[in-house]
């Protein structure tokens, strides 16, 4: 098990000024920021982030609203990051998400769900790899 794991804050949480509540609400549940940007990915970047979805029927609205705006990326680390970060956002749906977590805070629907986080250690290194070389990260 790694103690690390990956997040975005997405261009709707960036558009309507969430990014520092968010990221304070990280920080206070015991993360510990290992590597951080701002950025914004373009169509072809946002497809091949999201390309184990390309078959979906929803790939083409996700990676056009993935490069819709600027978005951070960040690697995370704490004991069991990756099922603690996954607890901390809620569920995809904000409907769904239980109170108190980024997603019912934040979250506009569940297309627009202010953040992402990896689901599993491997995803974790995959993903924090595609945002940042080793010499970018502390």
């Amino acid at each position: 098990m790694s103690n690390r794991t990956f997040t975005m804050i997405k261009p709707d949480a960036m558009a309507d000024g969430h990014a520092g509540a968010i990221l304070d609400q990280i920080i206070k549940n015991g993360f510990r920021v290992v590597a951080l940007k701002q950025t914004r990915l373009s169509l072809e970047k946002a497809g091949d982030f999201y390309a184990v979805h390309a078959a979906r029927p929803f790939f083409g609205e996700l990676t056009a609203f993935m490069s819709s705006g600027t978005i951070i990326a960040a690697i995370l680390e704490k004991e069991n990051a990756v099922a603690d970060f996954r607890a901390l956002i809620g569920a995809t749906n904000p409907a769904n998400a239980e109170e108190g977590t980024i997603r019912k805070r934040f979250a506009r629907s569940v297309g627009e769900n202010a953040v992402h986080g990896s689901d599993s250690d491997e995803n974790a290194l995959i993903e924090g790899s595609f945002f940042f070389s080793g010499l970018e990260q502390f």
